[in-house]
């Protein structure tokens, strides 16, 4: 039915199908089946003689069971035709109240994860605990925290979502299996505390786990391109409010530990203790049932934050290149510049998804393109620098599980980079679509969870758990 619909009226599409999707109403296989029910109606408006947007808002009008979703779908729409053609000049309802059995619910997996996350402490595992002497096992404590941190925070994340979502047990079930493997690898490996594969473990775990939390977050639809890209979304605004959160956190407890000591109350142990890492970890649950409940405020704020970050990390970028060309000091090959680099370089592809994301795809390309195609041109000259000097430093020294995880990071970051630069270039040029560039995006993402694979499974028992 692709045909039947032209690039304007699949923009539309994917709006009210994402839109669908948020409000965890309906099934995302019965939301596949009224999208080719609806397509199916446009295609017949059209041949009618209707026009292209007549057409698509006529056939929502008659898709019946979600007549009332399809009029809040109107009313959060700032365009006029929608608000004239699908409300047909009914007045606004009265917004419904909060949803109190979502937020009990969500209380509900939000404490549980913070018990979860404290549940070790029963059996001496707590590196939180503040202690008069010295304790022996403080490295192992931290080491089990490291490497377990997200198998005792995400399982609740996904099981709230599997909630919302109302997953089949088969789903929930094929969802697990995932975290049991990496709870079974990484407690059965033997690591070295503080070794370089446990700490790789410890970083690229959470990304796997995360991604497999978006499978819950979409109901199990994960092969389509937009809604992947609602999940790329999803994980752009959970960020932004996870970060206030966690920023009005600090400022906090920095506040009662300051007010209680006033008074001769000592409050570190119980804010570094029980506060700070149970909130860090309830949070998580809390911010993703934020993501829904404002969804519309956060929409108003992405393009405006990537409006505002994505010219100044180019400029940054730019700037970098010119003071290197201008002093001639190349990248250092030196550890710990390379980290800086590879962190550079993950915001920015991370910028740039999440830009994608947050643009209108039908739009004509703009200034914006443009500055957003000279900061992929940049960082990929950075990484292609960084590269070199990891090859440098291989060269020179060997191998490392720590050269190895960069030598394969800037390979995936730089062909995301480099068919990113040429389809931006194409987009701008009007020879492209800049849903080309959507979809690479989408369809790029299982190959990050592939390279988490490899460093969280292949990596340890390679170089030898150090």
């Amino acid at each position: 039915m692709e045909s039947a619909a032209n690039p304007g009226i699949e923009g539309q599409i994917r709006e009210w199908r994402s839109y669908l999707l948020r409000r965890q109403t309906l099934h995302p296989v019965d939301i596949e089946e009224l999208e080719d029910h609806l397509r199916n109606e446009i295609a017949d408006l059209g041949a009618a003689g209707l026009s292209d947007d007549e057409s698509f808002l006529v056939a929502i009008k008659r898709m019946g069971g979600v007549n009332e979703l399809s009029r809040e779908f109107a009313r959060e729409r700032s365009s006029r035709l929608w608000k004239q053609l699908v409300l047909g000049g009914e007045g606004a309802r009265a917004d419904a109240g909060p949803d109190y059995r979502a937020f009990a619910i969500m209380a509900g997996f939000a404490i549980a994860a913070a018990l979860a996350f404290k549940l070790p402490a029963l059996f001496g595992i707590d590196p939180f605990r503040a202690t008069e002497t010295s304790n022996p096992d403080a490295d192992a404590e931290a080491s089990f925290y490291v490497r377990n941190l997200a198998l005792l925070t995400l399982p609740f994340l996904v099981g709230f979502m599997a909630w919302q979502r109302k997953l089949p047990w088969r789903v929930a079930g094929v969802l697990a299996v995932p975290f049991a493997a990496a709870a079974v690898l990484v407690n059965v490996f033997p690591f070295k505390s503080g070794g370089d594969t446990e700490i790789l473990t410890a970083i690229h775990l959470p990304i796997l786990l995360w991604l497999v939390a978006g499978v819950a977050y979409l109901g199990g639809a994960w092969r389509g391109d937009s809604p992947r890209m609602d999940f790329v979304r999803f994980t752009g605004e959970w960020f932004i409010y996870y970060a206030l959160i966690a920023a009005g956190g600090g400022v906090l407890c920095g506040l009662t530990i300051g007010v209680f000591e006033a008074i001769d109350i000592d409050m570190v142990p119980v804010v570094s203790g029980w506060v700070l890492p149970c909130g860090a970890v309830g949070a998580v649950v809390v911010v993703a049932w934020l993501v829904e409940a404002k969804q519309s405020v956060i929409e108003n704020m992405a393009p405006v934050l990537t409006s505002v970050f994505t010219p100044l990390f180019a400029v940054m970028l730019v700037a970098a290149i010119g003071g290197m060309a201008f002093t001639g000091n190349i990248i250092d090959a030196q550890r710990d510049v390379l980290i800086l680099l590879d962190l550079l370089l993950v915001l920015v592809v991370g910028l740039v998804l999440y830009s994608i994301s947050a643009r209108d795809s039908d739009a004509r390309p703009g200034l914006m393109d443009a500055v957003q195609l000279v900061l992929v041109a940049s960082a990929l000259v950075i990484d292609t620098l960084a590269l070199a000097a990891i090859l440098g430093r291989i060269t020179e020294f060997g191998f490392t599980p720590n050269r190895t995880a960069g030598l394969g990071l800037n390979v995936v970051l730089l062909a995301n980079l480099v068919w990113s630069a040429w389809l931006l270039t194409a987009f701008l040029r009007g020879r492209r679509p800049f849903r080309d560039l959507e979809r690479w995006q989408t369809r790029y993402i299982p190959a990050y969870a592939a390279w988490a694979v490899v460093v969280v499974g292949v990596f340890p028992p390679l170089f030898g758990f150090d």
